[in-house]
């Protein structure tokens, strides 16, 4: 997992609510369980006129040019900006994968659903909850924003608001540890353990 580092970028507007993770990432684009290659399908349904497929050679696709993403002056965007209750729905863990892959880093909700923030986490994406009177602010400024996760801030030009995050979380973010990180940092205990165990039943 990639280690959380500050931002400073401007933010892609997703104005909408109760985006649900069929909406993030469609149900026909899980059949993978690789973390990566999912970017070019975020937000499918809205992104092209067409209907996707896996496969599919996106570049070829008629895009949506009403819709955010398309939005050249976005290209690049590291944070997500949007509404209430983002990320409902089922559980699955592709929608940040797929958040992830396009460019995200963070996003920035006065809500968000419970598995959808948990999974954030386990998959390098920061969610930020602001209120929604700080979040209507963000709406309507179009400067970069910057995002420090050691001192818990979000900061534009003239203002700085802070958000709340777990001690324990934020640590894995800042050192880049997913589940699978956290345990190799025990390898060499491990490894002594398995040494010891297979010394004293041979027969395993």
């Amino acid at each position: 997992m990639k280690k959380f580092t500050p931002i400073n970028s401007i933010a892609m507007p997703l104005d909408r609510a109760n985006i649900d993770t069929d909406a993030i990432i469609p149900k026909q684009f899980l059949k993978s369980i690789k973390r990566s290659g999912f970017g070019p399908n975020l937000f499918d349904e809205w992104r092209y006129l067409d209907h996707g497929e896996p496969g599919m050679d996106n570049t070829k696709r008629p895009i949506n040019p009403e819709f955010v993403l398309n939005d050249p002056k976005f290209k690049g965007a590291q944070i997500l900006l949007t509404r209430r209750n983002f990320g409902c729905g089922s559980s699955r863990e592709h929608a940040p994968w797929a958040l992830d892959d396009y460019g995200f880093r963070a996003i920035i909700a006065p809500s968000f659903a419970d598995i959808f923030y948990n999974n954030c986490f386990k998959n390098g994406l920061l969610p930020i909850i602001l209120s929604n009177e700080i979040v209507d602010k963000l709406f309507n400024y179009s400067g970069k924003i910057s995002i420090d996760l050691i001192n818990q801030a979000v900061e534009t030009n003239d203002e700085s608001y802070s958000f709340e995050v777990d001690p324990e979380r934020k640590r894995r973010l800042i050192n880049g540890l997913d589940d699978i990180g956290l345990t190799l940092q025990h390898e060499d205990q491990i490894r002594a353990f398995e040494k010891e165990h297979f010394a004293k039943f041979t027969w395993l």
